[in-house]
C-alpha cells in the first residue's frame, strides 16, 4: 500500500506521488465528472438509431439497453477499480501500464487512440450530413469546420469554460426528454393513435426472445454506451477525494440507462407493435414518431437539438477526452513532447489544437463514410477494454495480493469475456483496420526504443496506491 506521504486526505494517491506535477486545472467536482460523462454518452443517443436498433431486436428496443447495462457494468467496476489506484490523465494507458507492464500500457493507450482520435471525427461528419438535412444545398465541409472551430475554442478557453457547456447541452437535452415523455405518455393514454397503448412487451417479448436475438443485441448494446469511460481522462483536473472518477463513471451508466431505456420503452409503444421500419423509415424512425404523437412542428427541433448534441456537446467532451490522452502518453515519453505542452489557462492546448487539425483533415477524408469510422473507433475501444480487464486482474490479484476475489477476478473475468465476445464478433473490416492501426502501433514503439524514448520505468514507489 502506498505511504501516507502519497496519499491525499481521502485514501486517494496524490499525483506528485507518481512523479508528476499538477500541471491542469484542478477544479472539476464530482458532479462535474458526471455531467461531462452524461453529456459524452449523449442521453438522447437512441434518436439516430432507433428504427435499426428497433428492426435488429425484433421491436425490443429497451431490452437492448437493458442488456447494454448489464454489459458494460464490469467494465465500468474494472475502470472504476484502475482509477481508484491510479487518478491519471492516461485513462487505460496509466492503467494498464502501471497494472501490468508500461509496454503493455502503450499498446493499450494505442488502441483507445484509434477510438479517441475518430470520435470526433465520426460524430462531426454525422452532423455535417444532418445539418444538409436542414440547410439543403449547403457543403458538408462547412458545418464539419464550423463544429470543429466553436469546440476548440471552448475547450481552449479552460475547463471551467467545458464545465459551463456541458451543463447547458445537458440542460437542453434532458428538457427535450422531458418533452418528449410528455408527449408520447399523452399519445398512449389518449389512444389517439392506431394499436397504441400501455404494454412491457417492448421490454420483454417472450415469445420473440432468443439467444441469438440476444447475441445479437449485445454488440449493438455495448457500443451503445461507449464513452462512460471518457470521465477517467479528467481525473487530474477532479477536486473529489475519493476516487470521484470511479464513482461518477458507475453513476452516469446507470443514470444514462435509465434515460434510455425511458425513452426507447415509450418509443416503441408509438410505433404500435409494427414488425419493422423500411431502411428508408429506419433513419428517422424516432422523429417520425414524434411527428405523429404530436402532431405539431416538434419533429423539426427534436431533430435540430439531435445534431446540435452531437456535433457540439458529444464531440467538445470526445475532444477533450482526446487531448487528455495525447497530454498522459506524451508526458511519458511515448508521443511527441510538444503534445504535452500546457496553456496559461492549465489546458493541453498542443494536443486539442492536434486534435482539431487531425480531425479536419480525416472529416474530409471519411465524408460519407460513418458506418467505417464507426466500426475502427469500437475497435479501438474494445480492444483497450480487454487490457483493462487484465490489468485489474494481474494488478490486484499478483501485484497487491488482493483477497476480495469478486471485485478483483470475477468481474473483470467476466468484463473481458463479454467484451472480447463483442470484439470477436465485430465487422470484418474494423478487425482488419484495427490490426493495422495496432501494427502502426508496433512501430512506433519500435522506434521509441530505438531512440532511446522506450517505455517509461515506472518505480516500485510510484506504482503503488
Amino acid at each position: 500500500m502506498a505511504s501516507p506521504e502519497s496519499t491525499a486526505a481521502g485514501g486517494q494517491p496524490t499525483l506528485e506521488s507518481f512523479g508528476y506535477e499538477q500541471e491542469l486545472n484542478r477544479s472539476v467536482s464530482t458532479l462535474d465528472l458526471l455531467v461531462y460523462g452524461l453529456v459524452f454518452m449523449v442521453p438522447i443517443a437512441p434518436w439516430a438509431i432507433f428504427g435499426t436498433v428497433y428492426n435488429s431486436a425484433s421491436g425490443m428496443v429497451p431490452l437492448v439497453y437493458v442488456i447494454g447495462l448489464v454489459a458494460m457494468v464490469f467494465t465500468a467496476l474494472a475502470y472504476s477499480q484502475m482509477a481508484k489506484s491510479f487518478p491519471l490523465a492516461g485513462s487505460v494507458f496509466s492503467y494498464v501500464g502501471r497494472g501490468i507492464h508500461p509496454a503493455a500500457g502503450f499498446f493499450a493507450g494505442w488502441a483507445i487512440l484509434l477510438d479517441y482520435l475518430l470520435v470526433p471525427t465520426l460524430l462531426y461528419v454525422f452532423a455535417a450530413e444532418s445539418m444538409i438535412g436542414l440547410f439543403p444545398g449547403t457543403p458538408r465541409w462547412l458545418w464539419a469546420i464550423i463544429f470543429v472551430i466553436v469546440n476548440t475554442i471552448i475547450n481552449l478557453l479552460g475547463v471551467g469554460t467545458l464545465k459551463i457547456a456541458n451543463r447547458v447541452f445537458l440542460a437542453v437535452e434532458l428538457l427535450f426528454v422531458v418533452i418528449f415523455v410528455v408527449i408520447a405518455v399523452r399519445a398512449i393514454s389518449g389512444a389517439s393513435l392506431p394499436n397504441v397503448g400501455w404494454s412491457t412487451t417492448p421490454i420483454w417479448n417472450p415469445e420473440l426472445v432468443s439467444a441469438p436475438l440476444i447475441a445479437s443485441a449485445l454488440s449493438i448494446a455495448v457500443l451503445s454506451f461507449l464513452g462512460f469511460d471518457g470521465i477517467s481522462t479528467l481525473a487530474e483536473e477532479s477536486t473529489g477525494k475519493r476516487n470521484p472518477a470511479g464513482r461518477a463513471m458507475i453513476i452516469a451508466l446507470f443514470v444514462v440507462a435509465f434515460l434510455f431505456v425511458t425513452q426507447t420503452w415509450l418509443a416503441s409503444l408509438l410505433a404500435g407493435g409494427r414488425e419493422s421500419f423500411s431502411d428508408d423509415e429506419a433513419g428517422n424512425a424516432f422523429f417520425t414518431l414524434v411527428q405523429a404523437a404530436s402532431n405539431t412542428g416538434w419533429m423539426n427541433a427534436f431533430f435540430a437539438v439531435n445534431v446540435l448534441a452531437v456535433g457540439f456537446a458529444n464531440a467538445m467532451a470526445a475532444q477533450a477526452a482526446t487531448s487528455r490522452l495525447l497530454f498522459s502518453m506524451s508526458r511519458d515519453r511515448q508521443l511527441p513532447a510538444f503534445l504535452s505542452k500546457i496553456s496559461p489557462r492549465k489546458v493541453p492546448q498542443a494536443a486539442l489544437l492536434t486534435v482539431s487539425a487531425l480531425s479536419i483533415v480525416l472529416v474530409l477524408f471519411f465524408v460519407g463514410q460513418i458506418g467505417l469510422i464507426s466500426s475502427l473507433v469500437n475497435f479501438g475501444a474494445l480492444f483497450g477494454f480487454c487490457l483493462l480487464h487484465v490489468s485489474v486482474i494481474w494488478y490486484y490479484l499478483v501485484k497487491q495480493k488482493s483477497k476480495n476475489y469478486l471485485l478483483h477476478l470475477v468481474v473483470p473475468t467476466l468484463g473481458f469475456v463479454i467484451i472480447g465476445y463483442v470484439l470477436f464478433n465485430a465487422d470484418p473490416a474494423a478487425k482488419i483496420g484495427g490490426l493495422v492501426w495496432l501494427v502502426l502501433g508496433a512501430i512506433v514503439f519500435g522506434v521509441n526504443v530505438f531512440r532511446g524514448r522506450g517505455v517509461p520505468e515506472l518505480s516500485e514507489e510510484k506504482s503503488q496506491a
